[in-house]
């Protein structure tokens, strides 16, 4: 996991049970700066996971969810796929606040990704989780499992954020993980965008994926989605252009001093 995820200090560990807890304070020694959450009848094993990190709560599991969900980006639960969906499900929103989370089961033989797989980070954290304590991660998400490209982490280790409507990001990524052609246009930024992305690509750039240099050369009947990687403003497009492709356009913007 790189510098620009989920950063230690707001991934909240949760388990449930005795043995949970064990698999707990491997992980919590590999996220050195995470918090342990256990039930109270098991605080003297909590505080032995993670020393000085362990909080342990009265009551039901289900009344801390909303806590752990406003005051954390990223939770780490080693309790079962199907316990967590209820558990969450009263207190989600959106992909765009909701933090990464992931499942491990006891064994820790798995690391899931449940929720908020790109934008929350889930997909790095079960990758970073599952590398400390040799567990798999299973991915499943259509580009983190194809190797392609994921429209919404484009350029994210390299500062880079992007400008769309929440349909034409929607538009594009289709596009990308059905192998339709997807143009991306560079005209700024740092070219290493590839072997950065996302988890880590080992891979050669989709061949759906048409790397230009000319807004020219984007065809509004042939590509379905248009990556725009730019310092420009959005009015630098031509009307036309603008108009014919407003419904599958992600525009990209690298920092300024990486010009």
């Amino acid at each position: 996991m790189t510098d620009t995820l989920i950063a230690d200090t707001r991934i909240a560990i949760v388990s449930i049970t005795r043995h949970g807890i064990a698999l707990a304070g491997k992980i919590a020694h590999a996220l050195p700066g995470a918090r342990l959450f256990a039930p109270d009848k098991f605080a003297e094993l909590a505080e032995a996971a993670a020393p000085g990190r362990a909080t342990v709560y009265a009551g039901r599991t289900a009344e801390q969810i909303p806590a752990l969900i406003t005051g954390f980006d990223g939770i780490v639960a080693v309790v079962s796929l199907g316990a967590m969906v209820r558990l969450l499900a009263p207190h989600l929103g959106d992909k765009t606040h909701d933090p990464g989370v992931i499942v491990l089961d006891e064994g820790g033989r798995f690391a899931i990704p449940m929720l908020s797989g790109h934008l929350g980070g889930a997909n790095a954290l079960a990758a970073r989780v599952a590398d400390a304590i040799g567990a798999q991660p299973v991915l499943t998400t259509a580009s983190d499992a194809r190797q392609s490209l994921a429209v919404d982490l484009l350029g994210r280790e390299l500062g880079w954020h992007f400008e769309a409507s929440k349909a034409a990001v929607v538009a594009a990524s289709a596009a990308v993980v059905n192998d339709e052609p997807v143009a991306l246009v560079q005209e700024a930024g740092s070219t290493d965008w590839w072997r950065n992305h996302a988890n880590g690509r080992s891979n050669a750039v989709p061949a759906n994926i048409e790397i230009l240099t000319d807004l020219a050369a984007v065809d509004p009947q042939r590509h379905r989605g248009v990556l725009w990687i730019t310092h420009r403003p959005l009015s630098a497009l031509p009307a036309a252009l603008q108009s014919a492709i407003a419904d599958r356009l992600v525009v990209y913007r690298p920092q300024e001093d990486a010009r």
